[in-house]
């Protein structure tokens, strides 16, 4: 039985996103080598008044409903497991042909990158069996949840097509 405790801190309407298949992609300035991962909420950029301006349009209305996580004091709902299958450079100039990956605005990801190369995280997501409530250590990108979370059982949220045909458009 294969067990996790390393997350990564994600905006939960990103979450959200990736984890209904509405997102495939995460947009960095820095790789990775850390393959595999939790999924962990965050909630800061939601206290802010402009967060919606993140986002594209046609989005604001999915970022509202799932801008906050479920909540249980200090812990947060944590419902999905990630595997990068790929990173791939790409130059901030040619970041708009993503679009169609990720739910955030043109302005939003230029601003983020600034004048570094875009790092595009290309993941596979996964629903785990039974989500649970975590707490998780410090770590600005990546921690540790509060105990051991079971890979069993992990339910693809796209198909192995759907996704084959992500990975070719990228």
């Amino acid at each position: 039985m294969e067990t996790i405790r390393k997350c990564l801190n994600e905006w939960n309407a990103t979450i959200e996103a990736l984890g209904q298949g509405k997102q495939s992609i995460l947009i960095r300035k820095y790789g990775t080598n850390v393959k595999e991962f939790l999924l962990y909420p965050t909630v800061s950029y939601a206290l802010q008044d402009d967060y919606l301006n993140s986002f594209q349009d046609d989005w604001r209305d999915f970022v509202k409903e799932n801008a906050l996580p479920n909540k249980d004091d200090s812990k947060f709902e944590v419902k999905y497991f990630a595997r990068v299958e790929n990173v791939v450079e790409k130059p901030s100039s040619r970041i708009g042909a993503l679009n169609d990956y990720h739910i955030w605005t043109r302005d939003h990801v230029k601003s983020y990158l600034g004048n570094s190369k875009a790092q595009v995280w290309i993941l596979r997501v996964y629903e785990l069996d039974e989500p649970k409530f975590l707490e998780r250590t410090r770590g600005m990108r990546y921690a540790n949840v509060s105990e051991e979370v079971k890979l069993d059982n992990l339910k693809p949220v796209l198909s192995d097509a759907e996704f084959e045909k992500i990975l070719k458009g990228i």
